[in-house]
């Protein structure tokens, strides 16, 4: 165990000297800047920064400050000492990557208070001073010895969102008729109101008006201006809603208040439900702090167990989706348990055809690679310790996984573990749907912006082939 030990008083001697070094990152000025909330465009925006006297980022002039706090208080003197004053002269920027070098010296020693002066100099790789000045400390008295601390590690997150543009650019396209399937839930409520408010859904609610009306009064929106088509339960609810998109009445369906399961099965149904030429399956756009890019993660909600042409149809909506999203040529990882093909585990044999298959331009417009482990597809370097090198890893845009077990897994601890956020809808059918239950209001009236997007790259691939 390491200790941190003191100084006296009596134990120091003038020109007594202690130093510590330190290369500044990024991240130390992010940090510093969120601690302090100086975020002066100097040291946090690039732009600004190329632009004045400097042309970079430079450091915070007190970052250095604190590192003379840091000798004084853990070295000499140590544990004990009470700072008293400090005089300092910036003479140099600091800039990331530069090491500075941070000197203390014992100059003077004040007895009638226990008062020592000392000389702060700071110098960087290059041996140019930095910064220099004077500290006056109350040296202790005592010796004291304690084992030094363990911090705990900081993560920064990026700070915005990436669903932002997806929403401004589907308010530009317009808003989408919307048929929301019994609504008899306050947050829905709130929800489809804050949709519709945000440009992005006209809504027709379906299912008994009175429980509407009365979950709309508690949740103080005012439903006047929304269509209601009222009956009786949610399964006339669901089969009055599926009609309405069968015969182009409505361009999203919103599962509202019925049951899922329910809805799923009206929706395969031959000849009264939503199937197309495409298989139905369901993509989740993942926002994840800590990952530099969205995230599509696919199937974790239709197909339980896929077989491979399913799987086909599976990764070519998701392709499709990611291209209305703006992501050109999107990456795909095809996960599984293992990076090896193996003849026991079918999750491994259905990626590596499912790459043949891109080969062959059965699945076209991405760039796939599998089978892939989680880890070797978001780390660079798990992948590049294990010898595997793919354009794939480390940019992927799509997850594609072996089944709905696993894509709920996977998707369940991003949200709960990475703080992930979450939103995401039904391809393939006549229109796409939205599925998930409504919890998040912000993350409900994403996914419709979502469903505006993609029904938009569907129009207009249509155009195109009826040209």
């Amino acid at each position: 165990m390491d200790y941190l030990e003191n100084k006296t008083f009596d134990e120091i001697q003038v020109g007594d000297t202690a130093s510590l070094s330190r290369t500044l990152t990024e991240k130390d000025i992010q940090v510093f800047a969120i601690m302090s909330g100086d975020i002066n465009p100097a040291h946090v925006d690039i732009e600004y920064a190329q632009s004045e006297m400097f042309h970079k980022i430079i450091g915070h002039g007190m970052w250095g400050g604190a590192l003379i706090s840091t000798v004084l208080g853990t070295q000499l003197p140590g544990p004990g000492t009470i700072y008293v004053g400090q005089t300092i002269r910036f003479k140099k920027p600091v800039a990331i990557g530069d090491t500075l070098t941070v000197t203390v010296t014992a100059i003077e020693k004040k007895p009638e208070k226990n008062r020592v002066i000392f000389s702060c100099e700071c110098r960087n790789q290059k041996d140019e001073v930095v910064m220099e000045g004077q500290a006056e400390v109350i040296a202790p008295s005592k010796k004291i010895r304690r084992p030094k601390a363990i911090l705990p590690e900081i993560t920064l997150r990026r700070p915005y969102s990436l669903f932002k543009p997806y929403l401004a650019k589907a308010k530009e396209l317009g808003s989408l008729r919307a048929g929301v399937i019994y609504p008899v839930h306050e947050t829905i409520i709130a929800a489809i109101n804050h949709a519709q408010q945000a440009g992005l859904i006209e809504p027709i609610l379906i299912g008994p008006r009175s429980r509407i009306k009365e979950v709309a009064e508690r949740a103080k929106v005012d439903v006047s201006q929304y269509e209601i088509l009222d009956v009786e339960h949610s399964l006339a609810a669901i089969n009055k809603t599926i009609n309405m998109a069968r015969e182009g009445k409505v361009e999203i369906l919103i599962r509202g208040g019925a049951h899922r399961e329910d809805l799923l099965r009206a929706m395969q149904k031959v000849d009264k439900g939503l199937l197309t030429d495409h298989t139905m399956s369901h993509a989740v756009v993942l926002d994840v702090p800590t990952y530099h890019k969205a995230l599509i993660l696919t199937d974790s909600l239709i197909n339980i167990d896929p077989s491979l042409d399913v799987k086909r149809h599976i990764t070519q909506n998701a392709i499709d989706f990611a291209l209305a999203l703006g992501i050109t040529e999107p990456k795909v990882a095809i996960l599984a348990g293992t990076d090896m093909v193996n003849s026991a585990m079918r999750s491994t044999i259905d990626a590596a055809a499912l790459c043949k298959m891109a080969e062959r331009k059965q699945i076209h417009g991405g760039i796939l690679d599998g089978p892939l482990t989680f880890d070797n597809v978001i780390s660079v370097e798990v992948a590049k310790a294990k010898g595997i090198a793919s354009p794939v890893i480390g940019e992927a845009d799509i997850l594609v996984v072996p089944n709905v077990e696993t894509g709920n897994i996977v998707a369940e601890q991003l949200e709960y573990l990475a703080e992930s956020r979450n939103a995401g809808l039904v391809l393939g059918g006549r229109v796409p749907v939205l599925m998930s239950h409504i919890q998040d209001i912000y993350l409900s009236t994403v996914s419709c912006a979502l469903a505006i997007l993609n029904t938009h790259q569907e129009h207009e691939y249509h155009k195109k082939g009826s040209l």
